[in-house]
This record gives C-alpha cells, structure tokens and sequence, in this order.
C-alpha cells in the first residue's frame, strides 16, 4: 500500500513539473512577416522589325526600313539648363534604310544610330543621327514614326524627307528644316512586306535628385 502511494504521489509530483516547465516555457515566436513583392521593373518603349513600303511617289521603286529601337529614359545628358539627366525619350538602337531607284539601278543606304523614342498606343516616333551613307546624309537626324497595324491593318511609316520637311522662308526660299529629337510625320506609307512592332510605355517619371 505504501508503495502505490508513494507512485501516486511521485507521478502527481512529475505531471505538476511537467506542467510548470510548459507554463515557463516561451510562447512560439510569431511567423516573420512576409518580405514584400519586389516591384516589377518599368516597361520601356520599342520598335522592332522591318519591312517594305509602298511610297506613291516612287511606286515602282523598292524602299525598305528596318528599326532596332528601345527605350533608355534619362541617358542622354545635354549642355542646357534642364539637361543634366538627358531626356525621358532618350533612346538607343539602330536604324537602316535601302532605296533601290528601278529607272537608274542605284541603291541608296543610309545606317543610322537612334537618340530618341516616344510611343502613344499603337504608333511611335523616333529619330536616329546618320552614321553612315552612300548618299551624302552622316551626321544628319531624321525622323521615322510607325504604326502598328491591328485587326489586319498594314503596319505604316512615315519619315521626314521627301514630302514633309520643307522650310520656307519669309522671302520664298525654301530649304529643308531641321529635325529635332522625336519629331516626325504621321505614317503616311503603308507596309507592303514584313512587320514592325511597337510597344507602348508611358514617358518614365523624373529621376530623384
């Protein structure tokens, strides 16, 4: 009898330490809050492709553009007040172009590196400075704008030579204008072969001081 008090009394004594050390015991530390979703990068602005244009005035002519064009605000710094971060427009890529003159066998080339972009919706403009040529344009900006055809709409591309850069002159002289960063005219030629892609991006907010 003695002996199966003496066990009760031990197992009592064991269960209220076990439940002392429980109690003492630190409460589990809460689950660590979830890191925040990194934000996902800015889409940038582009053109992509290339292809062949049927121009009214040269219709017997072959005339093709491909363009390389990406998006990279705040690159290009210029020597004016407000210029020290570039542009939200500024850009990079490649621009080339072929004329092919059919009455006189002679093709017209012309590369071109990219220094501007901006997009609204489906249509972009852009300008690219003239590296190399066969025709006499290095060092010369122009201006190509592009729009993305939908719902089996042509692709279209309008430039800033031929029809749409003239310059006239309070006295009646004409010369060609100038072509600042991003200036074109609406695509007024339609794509006859191959594709231009444009994506959209809003113009990149100003960077902080």
């Amino acid at each position: 009898m003695k002996n199966r008090t003496r066990a009760f009394v031990l197992a009592g004594t064991a269960a209220a330490l076990v439940a002392t050390l429980v109690a003492a015991a630190p409460a589990p530390a809460a689950p660590a809050p979830a890191a925040p979703a990194a934000q996902a990068a800015p889409r940038l602005a582009s053109v992509h492709g290339g292809g062949t244009i049927l121009y009214p005035y040269a219709a017997k002519d072959d005339i093709r553009f491909t363009v390389d064009a990406e998006s990279t605000p705040w690159t290009r710094p210029f020597p004016a007040p407000g210029g020290e971060r570039g542009l939200p427009t500024d850009a990079r890529g490649r621009v080339t172009i072929s004329h092919y003159f059919t009455e006189s066998g002679f093709t017209a080339t012309a590369e071109a590196e990219v220094d501007c972009l901006v997009t609204g919706g489906r249509t972009a403009t852009l300008t690219a400075v003239v590296k190399t040529s066969n025709i006499g344009w290095d060092g010369k900006r122009i201006g190509i704008s592009v729009q993305d055809g939908e719902r089996g709409a042509p692709d279209r591309v309008g430039f800033s030579w031929g029809i749409a850069n003239v310059d006239v002159k309070p006295d009646g002289t004409v010369a060609e204008g100038t072509v600042g960063t991003c200036m074109a005219p609406a695509p007024f030629t339609e794509v006859t072969k191959g594709s231009l892609k444009v994506t959209p991006a809003p113009l990149s907010p100003q960077p902080k001081p």
